[in-house]
């Protein structure tokens, strides 16, 4: 049986500052005595080791739970409240109650249904939450990619939906598609 004082689970989002998409969070529960090398931050990561770490912290965790809010959930709440979102679904997507939620941060979502703690920059200081940083990272790069195969002019595969040089151009060019954040200037502006 596992020890309830085991059971922290780390949870992270990526996706806030994109144009387009869903903001994606993964919460992830690991066994203190895991043995994942090279746990960092997503962004310190090159796309591969990401993967490749991502399929070993699938194996290893506990459990683990991906969730997303969609852009018209953005839209709808704004894109603080709709990140709150997808951590609170990725916490309950889990299959066994975490005693603890350790959140990268500032802010604990109101709907957790545990006790949460926020911990700034808690994806270079704890393991659990660089997993869970890199659970959502691959999960929306996936994202990104076929959404590049059914938009290929605004290459999407390449800027993942950061508002680059490439995505405005083709914004300009091509006009939103459903999954673009309308809220967002770049988007606002083109729906005015």
């Amino acid at each position: 049986m596992i020890g309830r004082q085991m059971l922290w689970a780390g949870v992270d989002e990526v996706g806030r500052g994109p144009l387009v998409g869903a903001v994606v969070a993964a919460s992830v529960i690991l066994p203190v005595d895991h043995d994942i090398r090279g746990l960092k931050d997503s962004k310190r990561l090159t796309e591969k080791r990401r993967e490749e770490l991502a399929s070993e912290i699938e194996r290893s965790a506990l459990s683990f739970g991906v969730a997303e809010a969609s852009a018209m959930e953005i839209d709808a709440l704004n894109i603080h409240q709709a990140t709150m979102l997808a951590m609170s679904r990725a916490v309950s997507a889990l299959s066994m109650n975490p005693w603890r939620v350790l959140i990268d941060g500032r802010h604990v979502p109101a709907s957790l249904a545990h006790q949460g703690i926020a911990i700034v920059k808690g994806d270079a200081r704890v393991d659990a939450v660089k997993a869970a940083s890199i659970l959502a990272k691959v999960h929306r790069d996936h994202q990104m990619a076929l959404l590049d195969q059914a938009h290929p002019k605004y290459g999407f595969a390449q800027h993942k939906g950061y508002p680059t040089a490439q995505h405005l151009e083709a914004l300009s060019r091509y006009g939103l598609i459903d999954e673009h954040r309308r809220t967002f200037g770049p988007c606002k502006i083109l729906t005015q």
